[in-house]
């Protein structure tokens, strides 16, 4: 066996009356709490990022495509529906999906109460899983092979301030010359949290502003793609822009929603400094606690150098031993880490306030290679901070270590 190894073994558990016992548990203690808040803390922070893009994206999608006009109302200037980006976009790396939408402004009217709203129109290549998780009552609207929909879904902000329910009827006033009005039915109402949407948006058939603006079946609004990877958001929609005739724009969702998505980067620097205070805390008391012990075994150490061993073997010694440490704080807070993630992922014991973090409770992201990351992050500096106060040991003399009293 290596002897480094089998002197670290036996050393690896000083007897529970000593200081250095007591002030290993704490060490341990330090490094699992360290790690249990960092998995914590990353958990949440990407279950936040990624319930805040995904509310976004249900309306907004990563890149969209309109006509190039100074036009700057809800009234937008007809696209042709079959170009070269829409029909071709499967040779555009990156994208995951496309659809074609439509939007409009108009004035939701009940016999008590009326609502200014913009109608979002979509056809049937809608990618109705995004509506799916924000979606709290009724059912995806169904369309007509004949005739447009007249099936409407609002949020639930809208339907309270109307008293709508589903199944209902409600009357759709559009400001135009001349103004047009349509009766439509309730069959959906979804709830994001977001009061840019929720406040004003509402979906319907395409078709049905088609009719109002004149347009044919082969005109629409916008297009709106997706991307397979949103941290690739930049090559694709330059991959996308280069497909574009010079009579359109493209915009992508971090410069539509500026203001949020400087908000969620400011976050992330908030849990970049929390995980740095947290490695520097958890890396300073595993060297104390080192410390501690080898000022406890400096006969050893005497003794040691005494029979031949070199200073480089002594170190490794104490290296051992604070690694041993180390891995047991890392199963300790991997285990109190994901246990409370898990807790708050099953039971969503704490609520938040929709109104101030647009959502009703903490979201848990259970990301495996990020926290694989964070442990070989601790771990290393753990293993690079052991490597100083080892070094005491060339300083310790023989002949004194070994008249030294505890």
């Amino acid at each position: 066996m290596n002897f480094p190894i089998f002197i670290a073994r036996r050393i690896r558990k000083p007897q529970q009356t000593t200081f250095s016992a007591t002030v290993s548990r704490v060490g341990v203690a330090t490094i699992s709490l360290g790690v249990a808040v960092g998995i914590v803390a990353l958990a949440v922070l990407f279950g936040f990022k990624n319930t805040i893009y995904q509310k976004v994206f249900l309306f907004g999608s990563h890149i969209q495509v309109s006509k190039l006009s100074l036009n700057q109302s809800f009234e937008e200037t007809p696209l042709p529906l079959h170009t070269r980006p829409y029909d071709d976009w499967q040779k555009i790396p990156g994208i995951r999906h496309r659809q074609a939408v439509a939007h409009k402004a108009g004035i939701l009217k009940t016999p008590d109460e009326l609502q200014g709203i913009v109608l979002k129109g979509v056809g049937r290549d809608y990618d109705w899983k995004l509506l799916s998780e924000s979606l709290v009552e009724g059912r995806a609207i169904q369309f007509s092979d004949t005739t447009y929909s007249n099936e409407l879904i609002i949020s639930r902000i809208i339907a309270r301030k109307l008293n709508l329910k589903i199944g209902e009827n409600v009357t759709l006033y559009f400001v135009q010359n001349p103004p047009r009005v349509r009766k439509l039915n309730i069959v959906g109402i979804y709830e994001t949290n977001l009061e840019e949407f929720d406040n004003q948006l509402v979906l319907g058939d395409i078709g049905l502003i088609q009719r109002l603006n004149g347009w044919g079946a082969d005109s629409v609004g916008a297009y709106e793609y997706f991307v397979k990877d949103f941290e690739q958001l930049n090559v694709t929609a330059k991959a996308l822009y280069n497909q574009l005739p010079s009579d359109m724009r493209m915009e992508r969702v971090t410069e539509r929603f500026r203001p949020l998505f400087e908000w969620l980067q400011l976050l992330d620097q908030n849990t970049l400094v929390l995980l740095v205070l947290v490695l520097f805390v958890t890396g300073f008391n595993i060297a104390s606690v080192l410390l501690v012990m080898m000022l406890e075994r400096t006969p050893m150490i005497g003794l040691l150098k005494i029979l031949g061993s070199p200073n480089t073997q002594i170190r490794r010694i104490f290296f051992f031993v604070g690694i041993q440490l180390a891995v047991k704080g890392l199963l300790i807070g991997n285990i109190v880490g994901l246990g409370l993630c898990w807790i708050q992922y099953q039971f969503k014991i704490i609520p938040l306030d929709p109104v101030n973090y647009f959502m009703n409770t903490v979201p848990i992201v259970f990301d495996w290679l990020l926290f694989a990351l964070l442990n070989m992050g601790i771990l290393i500096l753990i293993a690079l901070i052991l490597f100083i106060p080892t070094f005491i040991i060339s300083r310790i003399r023989p002949v004194q270590a070994l008249v030294f009293k505890k």
